[in-house]
């Protein structure tokens, strides 16, 4: 499987590990707005986001600090953690 490096592909990514992982219907990952606030507007808690966030790991080779995760409150915010990941 190849990875993601370019934001836009992340984003699209993180959606359809949000949507796979979560069971989210009525949405697809070109669908999925990015700017939503996932805890807020969507109902994800903090079991959700490591979930989402091992899964992403795992596909990325990265790591995310769970200090840093109430900071990952949207898609977008999720891709542009992991792009700066892989940029380091």
């Amino acid at each position: 499987m190849s990875v993601e490096t370019k934001e836009a592909d992340i984003i699209v990514r993180v959606a359809e590990v949000m949507i796979e992982e979560l069971k989210l219907e009525d949405v697809t990952p070109t669908s999925f707005e990015p700017d939503i606030d996932l805890v807020d507007e969507i109902g994800i808690d903090s079991m959700d986001l490591a979930t989402v966030a091992l899964v992403l790991q795992d596909h990325y080779g990265i790591r995310f600090d769970e200090d840093d995760y109430p900071t990952l409150t949207t898609v977008r915010k999720i891709a542009a953690y992991i792009a700066a990941r892989l940029e380091s």
